[in-house]
């Protein structure tokens, strides 16, 4: 038994079109009288998606879509694909009310969650959810593909925890995938990205990360979100200079290598950041982090400037 929301909305001179039958969601963002509107939203279980009438300042003329699951989280063998088509000049936010749960697996049973989206030319596309949680023994898959143009802009937070590490669950999930791809015109590869993590015979996830209870990485494209690219890494450059400057030693060009700093020593949050594409049109921030808090805090301070575009900014404390 599963609920079905949909809502249908004429857009300037565009026919409502039917949902694509495999997806359990389908959104479409377009112009309606001069603004930012969704002319068509579709989910099915075990997928919500709740379209607020307005987040933040009207006047950014921003729409915001808030992805949800029955029961706060998705279940063993749950495959949840969404497609969303942000039109022309449009701007859209996706983001969750909590973090992703994935709950203990089944067998071997996987989790699964597709996100496939079309931004427009001049438009804005911001997916900035919650990180994502899986339980002990989850299995889960997770792919993002983004079709854009050369004036497109997006925004990519895709973060995950070490699982419920306040009870003392901690790296204990089978297995854990997220692929991100940015395409341009024409199929062609901008931004392949991938991360696996699976235990292993000889060394577990949790001996792997040490003391790490964070994984997240920001993508930042398009010509509209140059000025946040180059102050975040001004600023991550900062950071980090100063955390992990190695100490002061003699010896010259022929001195002992640096040894990894020892636990006590490494800094709590970890980040560095990359550009990509054609003269640098996108940059790609990686981080590593002991608290969830911690990178709350780096995603609140890096992203407020986008609230001009978005009419809140992302992560805002309520």
């Amino acid at each position: 038994m599963g609920e079905i929301m949909e809502l249908d909305a004429v857009a300037d001179g565009e026919p409502a079109t039917p949902a694509a039958p495999t997806a359990t969601g389908v959104v479409r963002v377009e112009k309606v009288r001069g603004r930012s509107a969704v002319t068509r939203c579709f989910a099915k279980y075990p997928l919500k998606i709740i379209v607020p009438s307005k987040v933040g300042s009207a006047s950014s003329g921003a729409v915001w879509l808030y992805s949800l699951t029955y029961g706060g989280g998705i279940v063993s063998g749950d495959r949840i694909s969404c497609t969303v088509s942000v039109g022309d000049g449009c701007t859209a936010a996706m983001t969750t009310q909590a973090s992703t749960k994935v709950y203990k697996a089944v067998g071997l049973k996987c989790s699964e969650q597709v996100l496939e989206a079309t931004v427009g030319k001049d438009a804005l596309f911001a997916v900035i959810p919650d990180p994502v949680t899986c339980f002990s023994t989850a299995r889960y898959y997770q792919k993002q593909v983004f079709h854009v143009s050369g004036s497109s802009n997006l925004v990519i937070v895709d973060w995950f925890t070490s699982g419920r590490y306040e009870s003392g669950e901690i790296w204990d999930f089978s297995s854990y995938k997220s692929v991100n791809h940015i395409f341009l015109e024409e199929d062609q590869p901008l931004f392949i990205d991938s991360v696996l993590l699976e235990q292993g015979s000889n060394c577990s996830i949790a001996e792997r990360m040490q003391e790490y209870n964070v994984v997240a990485m920001v993508v930042l494209l398009g010509p509209k979100l140059k000025r946040i690219q180059d102050q975040m890494q001004d600023e991550v450059k900062n950071m980090m200079s100063v955390q992990l400057r190695p100490p002061t030693s003699g010896g010259g060009r022929y001195a002992a290598r640096p040894q990894p700093l020892p636990s006590q020593k490494r800094p709590p949050l970890i980040a560095s950041c990359s550009p990509f594409g054609h003269m640098g049109t996108g940059m790609v921030a990686r981080i590593v982090a002991v608290s969830t808090e911690s990178v709350y805090n780096f995603l609140r301070d890096h992203l407020a400037a986008l609230e001009p575009f978005l009419g809140a900014a992302p992560y805002s404390a309520p």
